[in-house]
């Protein structure tokens, strides 16, 4: 069964998530496993919310089924802490990761709070509240990664968290027009009153100038947390700060491509070559190594975005088995 749930995971990160999936080779075997675990049931509960299959288009569900379906996910979550036997194989796989590497519950609960402001339409008024979404999607993603790489204390569970915020601002400027065509927009309303774009014409060619400025704003915005996340790699392992320091030039490089794109950026979907990531992987590595003779970081700026909370930090331990 043990095996069976490595694979799962395996085969889920390697269609779900091209970009991390390449990075996430780098991990030491039993990091990489828990990462994997990890990845399958958040990328299980993104899609049984969204009626997808690996990220990619099934059948939508409607907002009372998408409402159904979350409770579930969050009566399993608690049945997984609760160490009750799981059927569903990411809820095993998450399971065996949480429970062994003390995973904050609290962590995964808000991780499922992103999903119920998409069931629940949210509507994103301005930066702070795309960065509150951010956060609840992909930030406290970091910092259950955090754990299982066994980083702890507040300041760095930030920097994770950061990262995590990161990434997904880079998705958000990425998946704008997608986004658009299942009527979700992550966008600041502000910004769209600015740049004079409605939201129902987001995915028309006609607005695609206009988009290309609004997308450019967002990528801008990532760049002070992607450099924040820079000052956490000292805190982890030499291999998994490798891992971590690859996933973010891949997925910094993303945005860099959509704003050098400019209105030709949704034509189609923004990635990395293979080539460009096995250069990325060296330069994560230098990043790693650097990161050893490092001396300690400045300060966070206090004008990033704060996690709402870190009373969870308390009850999130290191990885036993890192």
């Amino acid at each position: 069964m043990s095996e069976a749930l490595l694979e799962h995971a395996t085969v889920t990160i390697a269609v779900g998530s091209k970009s991390f999936a390449a990075a996430a080779r780098l991990f030491a075997p039993e990091v990489r496993r828990s990462v994997l675990m990890l990845y399958a049931w958040c990328r299980h509960c993104d899609d049984v919310v969204d009626g997808q299959e690996l990220g990619f288009a099934a059948v939508p569900l409607d907002a009372l089924a998408a409402a159904e379906a979350l409770a579930r996910l969050e009566a399993q979550t608690r049945r997984a802490y609760a160490g009750e036997a799981m059927a569903e194989p990411a809820f095993a796989a998450f399971q065996e990761v949480a429970l062994r590497c003390k995973i904050a519950p609290q962590y995964a609960f808000d991780h499922l709070a992103g999903f119920a402001m998409d069931v629940q339409e949210a509507r994103y008024e301005t930066l702070d509240d795309t960065l509150r979404y951010c956060y609840h999607v992909a930030g406290v993603v970091g910092l259950m990664m955090a754990t299982i790489m066994g980083a702890s204390g507040p300041a760095v569970l930030d920097r994770a968290c950061d990262l995590g915020i990161a990434f997904q601002l880079t998705n958000i400027a990425r998946d704008i027009v997608d986004d658009a065509h299942i009527e979700r927009c992550y966008l600041p309303a502000q910004w769209l009153r600015e740049a004079g774009i409605a939201q129902a014409e987001l995915a028309l060619p006609k607005q695609r100038a206009a988009l290309a400025t609004v997308a450019a704003r967002l990528v801008d915005e990532a760049e002070p947390y992607y450099a924040s996340a820079t000052q956490g790699l000292a805190a982890l392992p030499l291999r998994s700060a490798w891992a971590i320091a690859t996933a973010h030039r891949v997925y910094r490089q993303i945005g860099i491509e959509v704003k050098a794109r400019g209105a030709s950026a949704w034509d189609e979907r923004v990635g990395t070559s293979r080539t460009t990531k096995l250069w990325l992987l060296l330069r994560g590595g230098a990043d790693a190594l650097a990161s050893r003779f490092r001396k300690p970081g400045s300060a966070r700026p206090a004008a990033l975005w704060q996690r709402p909370t870190r009373a969870a930090d308390r009850h999130a331990g290191p990885a036993a088995a890192v």
